[in-house]
């Protein structure tokens, strides 16, 4: 059985998405403009796993922001890091989510900041800079791109449609393939799970991953109606080691291909 999230203060709520959707705009104008251009580009432990100073300059800024506007209230950041009790607020911060497609000027990168508690994603805002978006939702709220309401995800079958995957297997490719549908490989774990919440794809599927690439995007998909499962199965709002992002009526049917 699912559990129904806590309810949140609606103050506090319109203040998060404010906020969160001010830093969003920050970080989509540095990011359009030095887009394949990357200052300070290095690879860290695994030379494919790419930091520049646009992530860390980001990312500070985010954190500076968040400190004065909501003092009691950690953040957590690829960059920078960070502890939080799980049972209490905490904000999660990717500044350059697809990093190496914004080194190479591919157009598949975002900025991702999610508001969490104990029951799962409260507020998420994904700015996509080459598309011009600012994705935002909030619990209870529903999901807006560039203030304009976003309907929710739909699709009965996968059949024809799309699914995103990051470092997807070649048996899941195989099964995707043997039922009609195609599989897309973004380079951005926050980007693919939000094209389920747009409704361009009915599924998004996520080996690895950490909170900081999929909690502000999550927050999307979960108000845009779409279900999320662990390796398991089971609901999760927010799981580790593996997820399934889906619209409601294909869930079952991608889990198979993945599960097995």
């Amino acid at each position: 059985m699912t559990r129904t999230p806590a309810p949140v203060d609606p103050g506090m709520l319109s203040r998060a998405l404010e906020v969160a959707g001010r830093l969003a705009n920050d970080a989509a104008e540095v990011i359009a403009a030095t887009a394949g251009r990357a200052p300070g580009s290095e690879s860290k432990a695994d030379p494919f796993d790419w930091v520049t100073d646009t992530d860390r300059t980001l990312e500070r800024h985010t954190r500076r922001v968040l400190a004065a506007e909501f003092p009691d209230v950690p953040v957590i950041g690829e960059e920078y890091g960070g502890e939080a009790d799980p049972a209490r607020f905490r904000w999660i911060v990717d500044p350059v989510d697809g990093t190496a497609n914004y080194v190479a000027g591919l157009p598949w990168c975002a900025y991702s900041l999610g508001l969490v508690d104990a029951d799962g994603p409260v507020v998420g805002v994904i700015a996509d800079p080459s598309r011009a978006q600012i994705y935002a939702a909030a619990r209870g709220r529903g999901v807006r791109a560039n203030g304009a309401p976003v309907r929710a995800a739909s699709g009965t079958t996968a059949v024809g449609a799309l699914v995103c995957a990051e470092s997807p297997t070649p048996s899941f490719v195989e099964r995707a393939a043997a039922h009609h549908t195609g599989v897309r490989v973004l380079g951005s774990s926050a980007l693919a799970i939000t094209q389920v919440a747009l409704g361009r794809a009915v599924a998004a599927v996520l080996d690895g991953y950490r909170e900081w690439d999929v909690a502000g995007a999550l927050c999307l998909a979960l108000e845009a109606g779409a279900v999320v499962v662990d390796r398991a199965g089971r609901a999760d709002p927010m799981p580790e080691g593996g997820l399934l992002v889906a619209v409601p009526a294909v869930v079952e049917e991608v889990y198979s291909w993945w599960a097995a």
